[in-house]
């Protein structure tokens, strides 16, 4: 294809009309832009499809959604309505407006204990989850994207999952909706005069949601495909069921929203019924002789009482078996036709579990396996064994050939059609040439997943996936199944939809979406289109760009955790971006290109907070954060490097510069500091001086002095941002967390060694964050030496009361020559928090308790595996600890959150509003900077939680 497709050349030009048009319709008129670089980075999502929009709106109410539907009619544009952009089918992209759905859509409220739950459609599956799991509930429905798939996707796709069957899906388990027609009327199934409304409101709609209703349950023929269908897992098409199951216009309406991807309205909320916990699990890998065995096996293992059975081919045990920690079951297994089973069972408590797994033994013993069959309960283990289910995508995604693209496909056949639908798939594999296609699914609902790695750039490639679509088309509906299990019909399978449901049904379709959409408003093109090769048009390209980042697959699993989502680009955007930027160079598109790098520079590279939480999310391992580190190293010359470097050199010389600079600032009248800070910014120095607040903390105190107990069990590594920014004024009389630490460690009676020059030693994060590499070798050096004296070659840990700085010690290896690496692996690196957790507070007296206590762990704390440490801690200074079910990094960011403040409140503006819904005792977190951005962010202060221990277990208050 040509890459033209995916850059500004081909996008329309901004018309001013329009935008006035777009900006009436909502009450700012800054959440509409055009610009090209947002336009760009909005049109990418998970499926292998590309169109640019003319423009991204984020809406933020429904009736603002409802009159941009009025607006797009007016205007003759299309509008799609876009969320977390999971879906693999293309149903989330369009060339006309595309609103965005999830910025200002993220509330949840829980109903009668957790049985019900209302959610907004901006909301993850996991975050949903989360504000369930103090009541043992969960959402039905558990798809593999839970982390970043929203709500808004879960209904528009009819989301199920590896349990949840058919049975507690989306369809299934949605209790009422709210939702906006493209005429504007909104409906709320939940009120009770509800069908009445909608007559009133919608009269021919509503009359012809009954005559649908009545053509198809009067047609026999209809009945049952509609019955056979939805009897399997089925995303293809309209829900037509709903007829079937439903009397009321308003209650088919409703029903026929879910899986309707944002062709026949908007829903705004939600009402689900939850589904229990059942946290009590026992886990085994069964391998069988081949796929008919397994698929034998399925009847047995379901009237067992298995809750989950998943299937894996013989190419996904091989990939398995590449990995560098393979599963027992598979080790020394010479693997040619065979399949496996990845069982489960689970309960509500141990003892029902132990009743379960014991009845299911006579069957389980009758197994035709391979290798052992064991039931494991012990988590480390189950860990693994899921590990490889879920990693088969990352194994394969990761290991593509650059510039081609992942597909996930699924489909979902009759059971007795299992094994000849399985073992089909692998001869069209063979016959197509899709030798690293792999074969896993769901095997109780009889649903297949298939990967093959595809590359859309030329003919050949082209006319190789159409044929092997029909051929698969063929094969799944002769086995009377269905082409859309979970994923949607999209646009990948909207030209089959009349082929799999017959000419009476599509028609059927048809005029249900001329009734809701009569203009042809939402999406067209999506989930119906009569054009045989639509879903061969309008295929991303995929350019080698660097090979940190070429195999990103552009699924959006890193988003949630970007704190930079709501202000500038996610990691997805970052990559996508790049990929933008080449494809216009290679085009000769000059202006699409300039335009991009141009803004690249403060939307991805300079807002980047690089906490690195997105290589946590991604599942082909791809660090953002440091990529744009890179970025900002190359950018700096020789000079900017040298400086830097000289930095390094005399490092205790520049913190207590900074520190006579905060004090003599703050000796200045405000609005003079914000004045001669402002120009400094605007002459070229916004990557150096801070815009001033009246906020701004005050300095810090020197640093520990040395000291050599003869019983020493650590050496205190006092971080220096502790010394630049002093503790929160007016919360407590602590001379910081360094001094707190050391009077914890003496109140426990444990040595600590301070070590020489620490006034000149730094964690290196500074440099590194910025790019500049040079300094980053230097103190690695410097830090590395003292160190490596400091704590006897290694025989004592390194404790640091930073967060960010025990994080930043750990990655000092990239910054050494390799000669030195040898002495930087054995030392061992201990944050404060989890010291204390484990050495100090079994030592302590007890805490005199706080009524309540708001934390923020930190992005650090997570990389570290630290916050268990830190909600240890917390336990034990109060009965009431409240972690937000909205946190997220803070962005702070060492000072990106003082250089780009508009970042840091962006990524905090959720957590924040969900704590100050009350008031807490006291406010922690483990990071002078995070505290200062958390303590922006809300009006409350926050402190590190090492000082509030200190003072909670001192026998008359601080000790000075």
């Amino acid at each position: 294809m040509s890459p033209s497709q995916s850059t500004a050349s081909t996008a329309p030009a901004s018309d001013q009309r329009m935008v006035e048009l777009l900006a009436s319709c909502v009450s700012d008129p800054a959440r509409v832009t055009t610009e090209v670089p947002r336009r760009i980075a909005a049109a990418h999502d998970a499926s292998p499809y590309l169109f640019t929009p003319r423009a991204v709106v984020r809406a933020a109410s429904a009736d603002e959604v409802g009159a941009l539907m009025a607006g797009a009619h007016a205007a003759g544009i299309p509008l799609t309505l876009r969320s977390g952009g999971t879906s693999l089918a293309g149903q989330a992209g369009g060339d006309g407006i595309q609103i965005d759905v999830r910025t200002h859509w993220r509330a949840a409220e829980v109903l009668d204990d957790g049985h019900r739950i209302r959610l907004q459609p901006g909301l993850t599956v996991r975050q949903a989850n989360a504000r369930l799991a103090r009541y043992g509930r969960r959402l039905g429905p558990d798809p593999a994207s839970e982390s970043a798939c929203t709500i808004g996707g879960l209904v528009a796709n009819n989301s199920s999952g590896m349990n949840c069957g058919t049975q507690d899906n989306a369809y299934r388990t949605i209790e009422s909706l709210r939702f906006v027609l493209p005429s504007g009327t909104v409906v709320d199934t939940a009120a009770a005069d509800a069908d009445q409304a909608l007559r009133a409101r919608e009269p021919e709609l509503h009359a012809g949601l009954l005559r649908l209703r009545d053509r198809v349950r009067g047609s026999a023929a209809s009945r049952a495909t509609v019955e056979r269908l939805f009897a399997m897992k089925n995303t293809m098409g309209y829900g037509l069921n709903s007829f079937l199951d439903h009397a009321t216009a308003a209650d088919i309406l409703a029903r026929l929203m879910v899986g309707s991807e944002g062709t026949l309205g908007f829903v705004a909320e939600a009402v689900f019924r939850t589904v229990p916990l059942l946290p009590h699990t026992a886990t085994g890998l069964f391998v069988l002789p081949g796929l008919a065995q397994a698929t034998d096996c399925l009847p047995a293992l379901l009237a067992a009482g298995a809750r989950t059975v998943e299937l894996l081919d013989a190419a996904s045990l091989r990939v398995a078996q590449r990995s560098a920690d393979p599963v027992d079951a598979l080790r020394g297994l010479t693997v040619t036709g065979h399949a496996a089973l990845l069982v489960e069972f689970a309960e509500d408590d141990a003892e029902r579990l132990e009743h379960t797994v014991g009845a299911a033994h006579p069957a389980l013993r009758l197994l035709p396996t391979v290798t052992p069959a064991a039931l494991t309960r012990e988590a480390g283990e189950r860990n693994r064994l899921w590990r490889l289910r879920k990693g088969l995508y990352t194994a394969v995604a990761g290991a593509r050939r650059p510039g081609t693209t992942a597909l996930l496909e699924d489909v979902a056949v009759p059971m007795e059609r299992l094994t000849a639908t399985g073992e089909g798939l692998i001869a069209l594999f063979e016959r197509h040439g899709y030798e690293d296609a792999v074969i896993f699914g769901h095997a109780r609902d009889g649903n297949l997943h298939f990967m093959l790695t595809q590359d859309f750039d030329s003919p050949g490639e082209l006319d190789r996936y159409a044929h092997f679509t029909d051929d698969m088309v063929d094969l799944v509906l002769d086995a009377g199944g269905t082409l859309k299990a979970e994923h949607g019909t999209g646009r990948a399978m909207a030209p089959f939809v009349r082929r799999q449901y017959g000419d009476e049904l599509y028609d059927v379709m048809r005029e249900l979406k001329r009734l809701c959409d009569p203009h042809q408003v939402l999406s067209p093109g999506v989930l119906l289109d009569d054009d045989p090769r639509a879903h061969l048009d309008n295929l991303k390209s995929v350019p080698e760009v660097d090979p940190a980042v070429d195999a990103c697959v552009e699924c959006g699993y890193c988003e949630p955790v970007c704190p930079t989502a709501d202000a500038t680009t996610t990691p997805r955007q970052r990559i996508a971006l790049l990929r933008e930027i080449a494809l216009a160079g290679a085009a000769g598109d000059d202006e699409t290109r300039r335009a991009l790098e141009d803004d690249y520079e403060y939307a991805a590279v300079g807002s980047c907070a690089v906490d690195s939480l997105c290589v946590t999310a991604c599942p082909v391992h791809i660090d953002t954060g440091e990529v744009m580190k890179r970025l900002r190293a190359e950018r700096h010359g020789s000079a900017a490097q040298k400086a830097g470097d000289g930095l390094a050199r005399h490092w205790e010389g520049a913190v207590r510069g900074v520190r006579t600079g905060l004090r003599a600032a703050h000796a200045v009248p405000t609005p003079l500091t914000r004045a001669a800070t402002g120009a400094m910014r605007k002459l070229g120095a916004a990557e150096l001086v801070p815009a001033w607040t009246e906020d701004m903390p005050r300095s810090g105190p020197v640093r520990p002095a040395a000291q050599h107990p003869a019983d020493t069990e650590a050496v205190f590594f006092a971080a220096c941002i502790g010394s630049i920014f002093g503790p929160e004024e007016g919360a407590g009389r602590s001379a910081g967390s360094a001094a707190a630490f050391l009077r914890l460690c003496e109140r426990a009676g444990v040595g600590v060694t301070v070590p020489d020059g620490l006034g000149g030693l730094c964690c290196g994060t500074p440099w590194q964050s910025k790019g500049f590499t040079r300094g980053h070798s230097t103190m690695a050096a410097r830090t590395l030496d003292a160190l490596w004296t400091a704590t006897d070659h290694g025989r004592l840990p390194v404790v640091c009361d930073a967060s960010s700085c025990t994080h930043g010690l750990e990655r000092l290896a990239d910054a050494l020559p390799e000669a030195d690496r040898a002495r930087y692996t054995a030392l061992r690196f201990v944050d404060s928090v989890a010291f204390t957790a484990e050495r100090l507070l079994p030592a302590l007296p007890p805490a005199r308790p706080l009524g309540s206590l708001a934390l923020h762990p930190t992005c650090s704390t997570t990389h570290l595996g630290a916050d268990g440490a830190l909600r240890t801690v917390a336990a034990a200074l109060s009965p009431d600890v409240t972690v937000p079910d909205s946190w997220g990094c803070c962005a702070f960011a060492g000072d990106r959150g003082l250089l780009y403040p508009e970042v840091t409140a962006a990524a905090t503006a959720l957590q924040a509003a969900e704590i100050n819904t009350r008031s807490y005792d006291a406010y922690a977190s483990c990071n002078r900077t995070c505290e200062i951005g958390m303590t922006r962010a809300t009006g409350r202060p926050y402190r590190h939680i090492l000082e509030l221990l200190d003072e909670a277990t001192a026998r008359t208050g601080p000790e000075m």
